[in-house]
């Protein structure tokens, strides 16, 4: 990628004020083991992806690995995340933990070399980064945020127990990451009375907008773990409250921001997962391209009783046998 002086520039100070290092100096520690150089590249701040990258690093820490982190993150910004990525392979890295489609994305543009351990991926295939979730090929792997029956179940919970037909959805139509749940989710009300109503945004500010826009058209909202939408998920929050509009999600931390309920899992799991795989890779235990894609273990049905209340809904019984109920 090719940037003028003063874009060059303003990227560079962005950056620096985006990120933060820990440890200093590389090669070898005080008791002489080797200490691995690892650029961690994030899309956006949510809190989805801030616990798989707490979980990444923390599985490193556990196998006892002298890591210095270079932590960036894109504030939303593809051009950020690929100048971060650059920046990566400029500073010669080890390993690349690439936390977001798009942050997988840009860092497989940047690099065919270095090895790229990616997370919070939701079709690794689709998006272009693997040949299959068994056989990777070249230079990334990692874990995804889809459990295959995640949406299925979803819209067989709504279709199950509410009476309503329409699903409004709001998404970033340019994260491959969400157009692939969108078509998932229509695959799912496939069979079923389900229409699935969807709405596109481009930033966080027009989220709000996009759920009001949508009032009177749908009876449920359901937010995917789209990177765009859950960084302002407060204002859909807002608005299904209002408005007595059920709000369900992708991730159980959107439950417990105010969600509805969720199929989800913890990502804190995930991100442990893929750091799992990057200390294989980084010890020489295993290559990049031999390690499959991992999916999410442990599946649940999560219920936010605040948020029932709020958006006008009575639990019931029977879903206390099958769901956890938070406060």
């Amino acid at each position: 990628m090719k940037l003028g002086l003063t874009t060059a520039l303003a990227s560079f100070l962005l950056l620096a004020g985006c990120g933060t290092s820990e440890s200093g100096g590389s090669g070898s520690s005080e008791d002489g083991k080797k200490t691995y150089k690892v650029g961690i590249t994030q899309i956006v701040e949510h809190p989805s992806l801030d616990a798989a990258t707490k979980g990444f690093k923390k599985a490193l820490e556990d196998k006892g690995l002298n890591v210095e982190f270079n932590e960036q993150n894109a504030q939303n910004d593809q051009n950020n995340s690929q100048s971060i990525a650059n920046n990566f392979v400029g500073d010669n890295v080890d390993l690349i933990f690439a936390n977001s489609t798009p942050s997988a994305l840009s860092s497989l543009n940047a690099t065919k070399d270095i090895p790229i351990v990616f997370t919070s991926v939701t079709d690794p295939v689709a998006g272009g980064l693997v040949k299959s979730m068994e056989e990777p090929g070249g230079n990334i792997t990692g874990t995804t945020d889809t459990h295959p029956d995640a949406i299925p179940n979803t819209v067989k919970f709504i279709a199950d127990n509410f009476e309503g037909k329409r699903i409004g959805m709001i998404y970033n139509s340019g994260e491959q990451n969400s157009v692939a749940q969108v078509e998932l989710v229509e695959k799912a009300t496939k069979g079923t009375d389900l229409k699935v109503v969807k709405s596109s945004v481009s930033t966080s500010a027009e989220v709000k907008q996009a759920a009001e826009s949508l009032v009177g058209k749908v009876d449920f909202f359901y937010i995917i773990t789209d990177n765009t939408v859950v960084s302002a998920l407060e204002s859909v929050i807002g608005v299904a409250s209002d408005k007595d509009i059920p709000l369900f999600v992708g991730e159980l931390d959107s439950v417990k921001r105010g969600g509805f309920a969720a199929y989800g899992f913890d990502y804190n799991d995930i991100g442990y997962e893929a750091g799992e795989m990057a200390a294989k890779i980084l010890t020489g235990e295993a290559k990049v391209n031999e390690l499959p894609v991992q999916y999410p273990q442990n599946l649940k049905l999560e219920i936010n009783k605040k948020a029932a209340e709020d958006m006008g809904i009575e639990i019931k019984e029977e879903w206390k046998k099958d769901a956890e109920i938070i406060e």
